[in-house]
């Protein structure tokens, strides 16, 4: 029997039947289309498929998508407005914070989590808020360099 689900995603407010056993990353991908955010393990031991619910950094693979009944949802594609990048985006551009890209969006959800908390975390700090997310490619060394920038971009914006 599938349950009638709303959630708001991204700003936009969504409602549809789900089966019950519906994760919420294949909401997001196969019912919203929203395809940023990815299945990497299904075991949350990659965090490539974390996204923010209610304010919370949640690895969406082993949240049932009616358990964000009534949720705040934000994806990857979430985080840039009216075509500009938001900082966090800019950062892992300039300061390269990725390579075969598919950690990125979860690395990016839980940054965003991180400086919503903390707005001038540490190296130490930034390393804690990630680490739930894996990467095989980059080492992080960049990853921290681009949240550092993100970091100090926004502490400039609020000036």
């Amino acid at each position: 029997m599938n349950h009638r689900i709303q959630m708001t995603v991204n700003g936009v407010k969504n409602e549809a039947d789900v089966q019950p056993r519906m994760l919420l990353v294949h909401f997001v991908r196969e019912v919203l289309n929203l395809t940023g955010t990815h299945i990497g393990c299904d075991t949350t031991n990659c965090g490539a498929c974390t996204i923010v619910l209610n304010g919370r950094a949640v690895k969406s693979c082993t949240v049932l998508a009616v358990q964000a009944d009534g949720g705040d949802v934000l994806t990857v594609e979430g985080l840039a407005k009216n075509g500009t990048l938001h900082p966090i985006q800019e950062g892992f551009w300039e300061k390269h914070g990725l390579q075969c890209g598919f950690c990125t969006p979860g690395m990016m959800m839980s940054a965003y989590t991180l400086l919503k908390n903390n707005s001038h975390p540490s190296e130490e700090e930034i390393r804690w808020g990630i680490s739930g997310n894996l990467c095989r490619c980059t080492g992080y060394v960049n990853i921290v360099k681009a949240i550092r920038y993100a970091a100090e971009k926004i502490a400039t914006e609020k000036k």
